[in-house]
């Protein structure tokens, strides 16, 4: 049995939960999830409470709460939970001591607490199913992001043995810094403006050798269907080793 709790949506909108018991609990260390966040009253025997971020936040965007009166609750990701054999049921450590912080609390605030107990749902989840599932999803969208990566590289692999020149080059060049731009990965937005203008450039030249046929029916520069076929071949060869 896992307890469920919902924070106020001003305070972040997390997902609270706990087990019922040490046993439970050893299924929560054993299929978390990277976004988890530990928690636990050091030195007393407590429950172990975990917060949910949304995906892209760290341990520094969930604000401090309280329960009881002075005590120390340390906290910690939890991809930072370490199990051994040794351990007892329930029991973890830390895989580093210097990710583990930890907050003073010197006044319990019964609000707070009823408010949580009034948003508290039971259920009975099927918590390896559940983990299986963000895997079988982490590992499409890092096959989704291989394949159009693949896909970026034959395209401008094409471009440069089409224009066959030093432009090609950067054009080739260009295009890869403008992707990082379209996908917001790049970190200098003066650099994609100019690069941006740079492609457009590029772009009217190109159209202009291509009007006047320069570059295009030269034998060493052009593409066969054999050499498409075994370029797709790749691709898929490439993906198939990546997974």
């Amino acid at each position: 049995m896992v307890f469920y709790f919902k924070a106020r949506p001003e305070a972040g909108d997390y997902t609270i939960f706990m087990g019922l018991d040490k046993y439970e609990n050893e299924e929560l260390i054993k299929y978390g999830f990277p976004e988890d966040i530990w928690f636990h009253v050091d030195k007393m025997s407590s429950a172990h409470v975990y917060v949910r971020l949304h995906k892209g936040q760290t341990i520094d965007d969930i604000s401090e709460g309280n329960k009881v009166n002075n005590i120390d609750v340390v906290y910690t990701p939890w991809a930072n939970l370490k199990k051994t054999a040794s351990m007892d049921v329930g029991q973890v450590g830390f895989h580093n001591s210097k990710m583990v912080r930890t907050v003073r609390v010197e006044k319990r605030l019964n609000e707070v607490v009823n408010r949580l107990n009034k948003t508290k749902v039971e259920r009975k989840p099927d918590l390896k199913a559940e983990r299986e599932a963000v895997n079988a999803a982490e590992r499409a969208e890092k096959k989704l992001l291989l394949r159009d990566k693949l896909t970026l590289l034959l395209s401008l692999h094409k471009v440069q043995s089409l224009l066959g020149s030093s432009s090609g080059f950067l054009l080739v060049a260009v295009v890869y810094h403008l992707k990082l731009c379209s996908q917001g990965l790049h970190l200098n937005s003066g650099f994609c403006n100019k690069r941006r203008e740079e492609m457009e450039r590029l772009e009217k030249e190109r159209q202009t050798e291509i009007r006047s046929y320069k570059g295009l029916m030269v034998a060493e520069k052009m593409t066969s269907n054999k050499q498409i076929a075994s370029e797709n071949k790749s691709l898929q060869e490439l993906e198939d080793d990546f997974m």
